[in-house]
This record gives C-alpha cells, sequence and structure tokens, in this order.
C-alpha cells in the first residue's frame, strides 16, 4: 500500500489510543513533507524514561508491514527499577502500536481490492 498520509494515520493512532493502552510515550503524526493532508504520514514516539525518540513508518510503499526504528543515542540510559518497568510499558505499547498500525494497512488494502 502507499504510505498513508498524516490525516489517516492520525485516525489510526487515535483509534488505537481508543482502545485504551497505556501511554507509549508522546506519540505525534508528522507529515514527512507539506501539507499533513496530501502527504505522507510519520509516527514519532518520544519516550518518557529514555529520553530518546523512536519512528514507525511503513516499511516501503509496497509494504503493510510497519517498522520501528530507535534513534541513535551518545550517552547511556542509566535507570532505576522503576523507571526500567515504565520503558517496558511504553516499548510494549509501542509494538502494540505498530502492530495495529499493520492491520489497519493491511484492512485498508483489501478495501481498496474489494
Amino acid at each position: 500500500m502507499a504510505f498513508p498520509n498524516a490525516q489517516t494515520l492520525q485516525t489510526w493512532v487515535d483509534e488505537f489510543r481508543d482502545l485504551g493502552y497505556p501511554s507509549a510515550g508522546t506519540l505525534r503524526v508528522l507529515a514527512r513533507d507539506g501539507d499533513a493532508a496530501t502527504e505522507d504520514g510519520l509516527l514519532t514516539v518520544h519516550l518518557a524514561d529514555a529520553e530518546t525518540s523512536i519512528y514507525v513508518e511503513p516499511e516501503s510503499s509496497a509494504s503493510e508491514r510497519w517498522l520501528i526504528t530507535l534513534e541513535a543515542r551518545d550517552e547511556p540510559i542509566t535507570l532505576d527499577p522503576a523507571a526500567m518497568l515504565r520503558l517496558a510499558g511504553e516499548l510494549a505499547s509501542v509494538s502494540a502500536l505498530c502492530a495495529f498500525l499493520e492491520a489497519r494497512s493491511i484492512a485498508a488494502r483489501a478495501d481498496r481490492t474489494a
């Protein structure tokens, strides 16, 4: 499928939030270039306890598979047990979000071909 535009991606993220998953950090949908209503969307996640950003996007315009990219860091992260547990929860939510976006992409392709 083609990359979803920012407006479609925002709708999917809102649907995911409505499912009641724990917060996956700060989710932001960005337009890759230009107008958010017409351009490809990109999802960024800023983790609360890791001070790093994550990008969630389709593998390619021909794939429904979504990938998670963790931004490189110059400095190590040191966490206490409570912060590590919160980080694990955030990462689990990002994983669930990625799986949700894959399912929505597959459904969108099926709707277009039906």
